[in-house]
Parts: structure tokens; C-alpha cells; sequence
């Protein structure tokens, strides 16, 4: 038997010292914008009663009278606290709202369908820029072998539009330093320093750093290293960065890898053409023989490529079984190698395929006229000029006699030596035909020449060790040794200890070189390289290197 409600007042609700909510006596439609889904409830808050036993309404208790009654202060107090946990409460809702923000930002910036090889953001609008599909099969982009169909499924794009510039990946991985995350960051040690990117810092944040240098086995025969380990570790240091440690690895052999494997898991509780993709690759290959969920995702890896820039956009790969994803990001398409620089169609030819093999100037094996024989026996290579390629010339203003300057980088750039007052005339007949890249005579015509000249005065205090490394970036480096033991002869005077070694470097424009310690490579590497002795505080803090 239903009772009918009684009507309320305010009198009987101050009877009630709990809240208590019952449903609306006299429910009417609510408007269907509000599309409520519970019925309407009245919510009665905790109220107390006076002592008037007369009252028809409740109001809240007195803190007190009299002497009792709070003071000024105290309501000044209860005001200010007041104040103080609203502002606090605003500030977290601030700080949340940000949060929720840049995981949005994030979320948006790997859920756009991307073709599962490249990265790219797949399109139908521009057939002939990064990410095209049909618009057919654009349906098949949430599908993994979705990149079948988009930009290097069709060979790739010429002319360099697939790159990826520092600004564009800084923009992609710009929210990573407000997230927890562990960034393993890869160079190449062929171009160490100029794949290592600069501003590194701002990306990554406080995240820790896995530092991850890959190619080791184009190294030189008989390199040790251990030296290359520690020589990587110094570098390094110099950088300032939150490096756990340092691997040598090789994508090819797989050397190193099992190391980074074992770190990732351990910590795991994020520039072009350095072989990213292939690391990831090698990477998959090693985790897929314990992990299954690696061992599917290899089926959809990402390409590698000689010609850089390939991936175009982040790709997240599912690699650990305890559901942490694996991210490959671009390359980045540095505007100071000489990538930026030449034609797409002559980049294969700066990629290193085999084992380097340094070659030394002068050459006992270089056939030269008797007139250049005899000036390099006085003088050595005083006033000749050598040329890497089309890319870059080397003018010799003052060097010893016994002076050696050893080139390492691909052999597909012939390097060619002239004397300095004929290098002009030189370089105008030849580029294009045996100083290559840049290859052909079309290419050649919109070539701007080796703009960019520094000198450079390069001191040492040691003649039984390289001086230095002039390294190009985006194509190998140049040692420089003031008193190579090879050139020693029987007629050879005493020599200083120390001195100074001038030359002349010209490379395309923005193409930049550095001077750095010299790499240890090759048996001789080991003989003449020093470790340097570390206090106790450097060798806690020192993040050690494996391989």
C-alpha cells in the first residue's frame, strides 16, 4: 500500500542531523539537452539545532560568547587558512589540468595513423610527399603492414622531402622532458660528432640517458675497445648529460646489444642515418628469442636505409611482455653534415659498408712526378693541397717532415693531392669527374663550391701520439700526426717535443669540422692511448661503458 508524501518544511528538516537524500515527490520531465540517466535527488546537508526549543529553522553552533568569542586574530587566522588551502587545492587542479594536457598532446602525437615503416602521417591529398596512400586502402592504416602502400613501400621520395630537420623532432618529442621516460639515444662512431645532436638536454629533460654508439665494427682492424670505451665515456662527460652508461654495438654482428637489452629491462621499472632503425631491428631480434611479444613485432619493423631520414615520425613498437612500448623516432636531418649538402642520389656514397681502412699522407704507394717526390722529402707536405673527394680540401701551411695526415671515411671518395698554387684551377676541371660527390655535370652546375675555409693552429707536446682529430661532419675525420714513426729515416735531425701544426680546411657551406682528442683506432690506437686517472668522486659519478 503506497503512502502518499507528506509535504515538507523547513522546521521538520532540522530534525535530521545526517545527511539524507529520498527522491523528488513531484518528478517532471527534465529538458532532453541535459540526457539524465539517475532520477533527481535532494541532498539535505548536516545542520544542528539551537537551544530554542521554538525555532523553526537550524543554525550552525556559536564558537562561543563572551570571553569565549574568537578574537580579531583568530578570525583573521581562520580566514588566511582558508585562503592558503584554496589557492593550494587551485593549484593542484592547475597542475592536473597541465598533466592531462600533455598526455593529451602526447597520445595525439602517436595515435595519427602512420605508415608502420617510416612513421610518416599517412595522407591521400599530395602524391608525391611522405605518406601518400590511396584512398581506398587509407582504411587499412590502423592495420601494421598498412606501410605496403605509403612512401618507401614505392621507393622513397627524391630530392630530400622525406627528411627530418632538428626543429620538426625537437616539436615530436618536445613533451618527453616533462615525462618519465628512458631515452636511449644512438651515434654514429664513424660521425661521432656530428650525429651527436646538439641541445640534447632539452629534449631529454632529467630523463636518464642510455648512450648507445653504433658501427663499431666499421672501426679499423685491431682497434681495442676498451680505449674506444673510455675515449666515448670522456666525450661524454664533457656534455654534462644524465648518462647511465655506454654501449659499443654493431646492428650487423649484433655486439653490444644483448648489453643495451639487459640495461633497458634494468631501468625499465626515448641524427639521421646513424642506424637507429637498424638497432631497432637488431634489438627486436635479440629480445624476440625470450620474449614473444618481440618476437611478433619483428614482423613489423621498421625499414632501414643507406640514404637517411627514412623514418619520418615516431613509431611505437610493442616489444616487452610487461606492456612497456618501444619508440623509434626520426633522424634528424642536421643542416652542418654534409647529408644537407649534396644530392640525395649521392648520399649512399658517404655511407661506410665495409671495415675502415685509414689512408696516410704521404703515401709511399701514391705515384707522383719526381719534382713532388723531392719537395715532400724536404718539406713534407708543405705547400701541397689534398682533396677528400669533392667535399673537402686541405691546404698545408706548416707541418714537419715526418707529419702524417690519415683519412678515414668511405672509400668511395678518392682523395687526390696537388700542389696549393695549382688546387683552384684544380678543383674547377675536376669536380664532378674524379672529385666526387657531387657527381655529373648537371649536378655540378647549381654546386656552390667549398664556401667555408677555417685555420686552423693545431698545437701538440707529444711526438709519439696523434695531435688531434679534424673530424667533418656527416663523413669521417682526419688524424693528424706531427711525427709519424713510418716517415722516420736514418737521416732524420732530433726533434722538440712540442710545436704547432697550420692548416687550411675548406668544406661545402653550413658543413662544420671540429678538433677533438685524437680516437684510438687500429693497433697503434692502443699502444699510444692514455686513460686518464679519476678521483673517487669521478669514478662514482662516471657512467662506465660495456660492449
Amino acid at each position: 500500500m503506497a503512502l502518499a508524501p507528506k509535504p515538507l518544511s523547513l522546521s521538520s528538516l532540522s530534525a535530521f542531523r545526517t545527511p539524507y537524500s529520498f527522491q523528488n515527490p513531484y518528478p517532471k520531465p527534465f529538458p532532453s539537452k541535459f540526457n539524465c540517466q539517475k532520477p533527481l535527488t535532494f541532498i539535505i546537508c548536516k545542520s544542528t539545532q539551537t537551544d530554542a526549543p521554538n525555532s523553526s529553522f537550524s543554525t550552525p553552533e556559536s564558537d562561543g560568547s563572551g570571553p569565549s568569542a574568537p578574537t580579531r586574530g583568530d578570525l583573521f587566522l581562520q580566514r588566511h587558512q582558508s585562503s592558503a588551502a584554496s589557492a593550494t587545492v587551485l593549484a593542484e587542479i592547475k597542475e592536473k589540468k597541465k598533466k592531462n594536457k600533455q598526455k593529451a598532446a602526447k597520445a595525439s602525437s602517436f595515435t595519427v595513423p602512420s605508415c608502420y615503416g617510416c612513421g610518416a602521417p599517412l595522407q591521400t591529398s599530395e602524391a608525391d610527399a611522405p605518406g601518400y596512400v590511396e584512398v581506398e586502402t587509407y582504411n587499412l592504416a590502423s592495420v601494421p603492414w598498412a606501410y605496403d602502400y605509403c612512401c618507401w613501400g614505392n621507393g622513397g621520395y627524391s630530392g630530400g622531402k622525406q627528411f627530418v630537420t632538428a626543429e620538426e623532432l625537437r616539436e615530436k618529442l618536445s613533451h618527453l622532458r616533462h615525462e618519465k621516460a628512458l631515452v636511449v639515444k644512438l651515434v654514429d662512431v664513424v660521425d661521432f660528432n656530428g650525429s651527436f645532436l646538439a641541445r640534447v638536454r632539452d629534449l631529454a629533460g632529467a630523463n636518464p640517458i642510455i648512450l648507445v654508439v653504433t658501427k663499431v665494427d666499421l672501426l679499423p682492424k685491431g682497434t681495442d675497445l676498451n680505449c674506444v670505451g673510455d675515449w666515448v665515456v670522456e666525450a661524454t662527460v664533457k656534455e654534462k648529460l644524465n648518462v647511465l652508461s655506454v654501449h659499443l654495438t654493431s646492428s650487423k654482428s649484433l655486439v653490444g646489444v644483448a648489453g643495451v637489452i639487459s640495461e633497458i629491462q634494468k631501468e625499465k621499472k626515448g641524427s639521421a642515418n646513424v642506424g637507429k632503425s637498424a638497432f631497432i631491428n637488431a634489438l627486436l631480434k635479440m629480445l624476440s628469442y625470450k620474449d614473444p611479444v618481440a618476437a611478433a613485432a619483428r614482423k613489423y619493423k621498421p625499414i632501414q636505409s643507406a640514404v637517411p631520414g627514412t623514418t619520418l615520425g615516431p613509431i611505437q613498437i610493442e616489444a616487452f611482455l610487461g606492456g612497456g612500448k618501444l619508440y623509434d623516432t626520426p633522424g634528424v636531418h642536421l643542416h652542418h653534415r654534409q647529408a644537407a649538402v649534396i644530392h640525395s642520389e649521392d648520399l649512399p656514397a658517404l655511407a661506410p659498408q665495409s671495415r675502415l681502412r685509414g689512408q696516410p699522407f704521404p703515401n709511399p704507394h701514391l705515384i707522383l712526378d719526381n719534382s713532388m717526390v723531392d719537395q715532400i722529402k724536404s718539406n713534407g707536405l708543405v705547400g701541397f693541397s689534398i682533396f677528400w673527394g669533392g667535399l673537402v680540401r686541405i691546404d698545408v701551411i706548416k707541418v714537419l717532415p715526418e707529419t702524417c695526415l690519415t683519412f678515414y671515411g668511405p672509400k668511395a671518395l678518392q682523395i687526390h693531392m696537388v700542389p696549393t698554387e695549382e688546387a683552384d684551377k684544380f678543383y674547377e676541371k675536376e669536380v664532378g669527374i674524379i672529385l666526387t660527390p657531387p657527381t655529373g655535370k648537371q649536378k655540378t652546375e647549381t654546386w656552390m663550391g667549398l664556401e667555408t675555409k677555417r685555420e686552423l693552429q693545431l698545437k701538440y707536446d707529444d711526438i709519439d701520439r696523434p695531435a688531434c682529430d679534424v673530424a667533418i661532419s656527416g663523413l669521417g675525420w682526419i688524424s693528424v700526426e706531427p711525427f709519424s714513426q713510418s716517415l722516420r729515416s736514418s737521416e732524420t735531425s732530433a726533434v722538440e717535443a712540442g710545436g704547432e701544426i697550420s692548416l687550411v680546411v675548406h668544406v661545402p657551406k653550413p658543413v662544420e669540422m671540429f678538433v677533438r682528442p685524437p680516437l684510438p683506432v687500429g693497433s697503434a690506437g692502443a699502444e699510444w692511448y692514455q686513460y686518464r686517472e679519476l678521483t673517487e668522486m669521478e669514478q662514482e659519478v662516471r657512467p662506465k661503458w660495456y660492449y
